[in-house]
């Protein structure tokens, strides 16, 4: 099957939560968007994020208001909004692990400092939670406060985008499946093929987005603007945890940084499953599997002495943090609009709507009549699952 001359005013690459976010704020405004994925839905970052949607608090433990923190204290009110249907995109199908994230210390001076420096600059300060008040994880630790900090399922948000837009969705082969003519910077057209071959379609967009994470590079390339819109990767070699564990979703603040990052969510078998994060993901990128699982085990231990880890498999996953070049870790989003090409990176999932915001600034006003639909038969990407349960190697020696 051959589709020849499909036009549409936008054609985005990617289908994380920042493209299929900005797929339906383009729709809402009439342009005439395609959706184009290699894989599947959300995969990569999206769904081995731990769906905490930030305030800012972490990039205010050492007192100061980061430009990171002021980018973020709007957006718990946001995505609250969103939520709970009174803003758009309505999320109501997005499933909330929690409505709000601890804050804890271990008995350090270093940490100490930490939860004092947390209530700098932000919008909703941590409130303290007496003794009788705590989850049982918490309950002798020193200091408990909680912080409005709601979290998400990434992968029900990416199913309703998804599922709102699937019309428009299409599943290119990424290997060999893309070729873009461009004729003095601009892209005039987009030749694609789907998996395995036979159909092929070009589309004829007025903008390009690419928000395909560490594949922008290869896009960008591909659009002759490769040089103009450097990336970087930092990692991350995360921890999981399952098993009789509690529901916890919060952080154990240590100085100027999040010693742990815990968020909590529930496997197809049932088990409780925890998410790890914070420096502890730093510091095992340089560690093997299971070095990180030693490493970790005696880091809860230390940051949470009451938790009963018998009978509890470990796992670890590495995932890569896909960001505009710049060295360090950029406070914002980037947006970068090169000739008809805008090549964006949410930085956090906190910031996607932000991110959408920003590419549709740069979008001119819809030229095409009616919704941009992909041809009959043309394979959609299927959904991509969290890393727990794509994750082999589970260890129960800690």
């Amino acid at each position: 099957m051959d589709c020849v001359g499909l036009p549409c005013d936008v054609a985005i690459f990617g289908g994380g939560a920042a493209g299929l976010w900005t797929l339906d704020v383009l729709v809402a405004r009439g342009l005439s968007t395609v959706l184009l994925e290699s894989d599947r839905l959300g995969g990569g970052q999206t769904v081995c994020a731990q769906g905490i949607i930030h305030g800012g608090m972490k990039y205010t433990l050492n007192g100061i208001l980061s430009g990171s923190a002021a980018a973020l204290r709007g957006m718990p009110d946001h995505w609250r909004a969103c939520l709970a249907g009174r803003r758009e995109p309505h999320l109501t199908a997005t499933r909330v692990r929690a409505d709000h994230c601890y804050l804890w210390r271990t008995g350090s001076a270093r940490s100490r400092l930490g939860m004092i420096g947390a209530r700098i600059g932000l919008r909703s300060k941590p409130q303290p939670v007496p003794a009788g008040q705590r989850p049982e994880p918490l309950a002798s630790c020193p200091g408990v406060a909680r912080i409005a900090e709601p979290v998400i399922d990434p992968v029900s948000l990416v199913n309703e985008l998804g599922r709102r837009h699937h019309r428009c969705i299409m599943k290119v082969d990424a290997t060999q499946g893309i070729a873009m003519d461009h004729d003095q910077g601009r892209v005039t057209s987009i030749l694609l093929s789907a998996p395995g071959g036979g159909d092929r379609c070009r589309i004829e967009p007025g903008t390009v987005v690419l928000t395909a994470g560490a594949g922008n590079a290869d896009l960008a390339a591909m659009a002759g603007i490769g040089r103009a819109v450097p990336q970087q990767q930092r990692p991350l070699h995360m921890l999981m945890m399952r098993g009789g564990l509690p529901e916890l979703n919060g952080h154990c603040v240590d100085g100027a940084r999040t010693r742990v990052t815990i968020t909590s969510d529930t496997d197809t078998a049932g088990r409780r499953v925890w998410q790890i994060g914070g420096q502890i993901a730093e510091d095992g990128v340089e560690m093997d599997s299971q070095t990180l699982v030693r490493h970790g085990a005696a880091e809860i231990r230390a940051v949470l002495p009451d938790l009963d880890l018998g009978g509890v498999e470990w796992g670890t996953y590495r995932i890569e943090r896909v960001e505009a070049a710049g060295g360090g870790r950029p406070d914002d989003v980037s947006v970068t609009a090169v000739h008809n090409v805008v090549v964006a990176w949410p930085t956090k999932l906190a910031l996607v709507p932000r991110l959408a915001r920003r590419i549709t600034e740069l979008v001119p006003g819809p030229t095409q009549t009616g919704h941009a639909v992909a041809p009959d038969g043309w394979p959609r990407p299927g959904l991509a699952k969290p890393p727990w349960e794509t994750q082999e190697q589970w260890s129960s020696d800690a």
